[in-house]
């Protein structure tokens, strides 16, 4: 059997887009996902169903696995010929142990990368707006780790020597030891009004920063009651956060919000939420994939090969547009054959894909809804028409039935199907439970009831319970129908029914 590879990999600070390009690709690439308590969910909860995943962290109150074992264990992966990655928060080589787990892959002969990542040392305090050098105030700084006991850290920290050695200086895993660091730097010279500051979660949506001076932060992070993990900022660069800190001011900062859409349309919400400051959680719960189904698909071809016949093509989805032009292509179908039709559009996202295939839509509602196309239409309908319908299976009636009132043929096509994405995350659900997701997302009535569905497999019993305490946000009235007839409080409900309009009412709402 082949020998495998190992690649240790920092993950950054926990911004999963903080991981480096590198990084991503070598998690990407590999069968087995070694990782421990700092590696951002978000980041692990795109690692593909299919990938072995160890968890192999340290909590304050206890140990998964001994250094020494995790050493043992990559390399005993290895030697299965698993490409393993070792994904590790920050940098690896900055307080990671890397030397070790590395040391042990060289003796055994097994073939590493070590990839570096962003150290919380300095993206944290930066997320506070603390850049970790100043030109006027320091030139220098030093990384040193606090978590160590006291005697240990007066034998492996030269206080005399580390005090002043530069300008800023930086603890990690020292928040438990906040007392003794500043007791130690204010004997061996540092000024007791010399500012700190503790920055706790940085870049995740629990980020909270404490300001103080050597000789009351104790006391503050005390009446605080301030937990780690957390890097501890020690200099006059601290001053800086009263004008620099920025990702604070954003509307939908500390907010963590879950979007519920399918993969192929996640992304545009995700970046929006991330654009505001908050910090968006993927979970498609619905894929929309092609009708496989024989009869279906000799209807959409039937369909189609009657191009010549139509007055309307009338589209209601983005979905509807990329599927209806897939459909063409599948049955080698030019769209000049529907020269006699018009082609209308329910909503500017829809309108804007078809522009995008050179088609200017007819028609667009104000409202952006099935129910006020036809008044936006007005009298260009007429009785004795026919209008194709390209559409999704579960869209609802409506418009066929209001357009079969008129006497107007309407020819509706499942051109695409939504079915479950059929996912378990137990990060979320760690998350629901924990009350770390402050908002769910809803952009149609199936992801309501697939999110509930998801739950219930992965052991929920009442989903709208586990809910209760989280804000439900919906992009129009049918939805957010759906969440409240699934037993669901709808606190946020979008004036607009579009992307732009749900991310407004999340922003107001917070």
């Amino acid at each position: 059997m082949p020998v495998g590879k190992v690649y240790l990999v920092g993950a950054g600070p926990g911004d999963p887009k903080l991981i480096t390009v590198r990084g991503l690709e070598a998690l990407q690439r590999s069968e087995v996902v070694v990782y421990d308590r700092l590696a951002g969910p978000q980041l692990l909860s795109r690692i593909p169903d299919h990938v072995e995943r160890i968890y192999v962290g340290k909590r304050p109150d206890r140990h998964t696995m001994k250094q020494e074992e995790i050493n043992h264990l990559l390399v005993d992966l290895a030697l299965q010929g698993k490409t393993v990655c070792r994904l590790k928060g920050g940098d690896p080589t900055v307080f990671g142990r890397v030397g070790e787990e590395a040391g042990l892959l060289k003796q055994n002969g097994i073939a590493y990368e070590i990839v570096p990542g962003i150290t919380s040392a300095i993206a944290v305090p930066a997320y506070a707006g603390i850049p970790v050098t100043h030109r006027e105030l320091a030139s220098s700084f030093s990384v040193v780790t606090g978590h160590e006991s006291p005697d240990k850290l007066d034998r492996s920290i030269h206080w005399d020597k580390v005090t002043n050695a530069t300008g800023t200086l930086l603890f990690l895993m020292g928040v438990a030891k906040i007392g003794y660091i500043s007791e130690q730097l204010i004997k061996h010279g540092r000024p007791p009004e010399t500012p700190v500051a503790l920055v706790r979660w940085g870049t995740r949506a629990e980020q909270a920063t404490l300001v103080g001076t050597l000789q009351d932060i104790e006391k503050k992070v005390r009446e605080a009651n301030f937990q780690p993990p957390a890097v501890i900022v020690v200099g006059d660069v601290v001053k800086q956060r009263e004008e620099l800190q920025w990702i604070e001011s954003k509307p939908l900062f500390g907010r963590r919000i879950l979007v519920t859409r399918a993969r192929s349309q996640a992304s545009e919400l995700a970046d929006r939420i991330d654009e505001l400051g908050g910090e968006p959680y993927e979970f498609p719960v619905i894929e929309t994939r092609l009708p496989d189904r024989p009869e279906t698909v000799e209807a959409i071809r039937t369909a189609i090969s009657e191009a010549e016949s139509y007055d309307w093509v009338i589209l209601t989805s983005v979905n509807g547009v990329e599927f209806f032009f897939r459909w063409l292509e599948l049955t080698g179908t030019d769209i000049r054959r529907f020269h006699r039709a018009e082609f209308a559009a329910v909503g500017p996202k829809t309108a804007e894909a078809l522009r995008k295939r050179g088609i200017v839509p007819s028609a667009l509602p104000e409202r952006f809804r099935a129910e006020s196309l036809l008044d936006s239409l007005g009298e260009r309908v007429k009785a004795g028409q026919k209008a194709l319908l390209p559409r999704g299976d579960l869209a609802r009636e409506l418009l066929p039935r209001e357009l079969e009132a008129l006497g107007v043929e309407s020819v509706s096509l499942d051109v695409y199907e939504t079915v479950p994405a059929g996912r378990k995350d137990e990060f979320l659900l760690e998350m629901l439970q924990e009350g770390g997701i402050h908002a769910i997302t809803f952009t149609s009535s199936s992801t309501v009831i697939n999110l509930l569905a998801a739950l219930r497999e992965m052991g929920v019993e009442e989903p709208a319970e586990l809910l209760a305490g989280t804000k439900i946000a919906c992009i129009g009235p049918v939805t957010a129908k759906t969440a409240e007839e699934n037993g669901l409080a709808v606190t946020v409900r979008a004036e607009s029914y579009t992307l732009d309009g749900l991310v407004q009412a999340l922003i107001e709402y917070c």
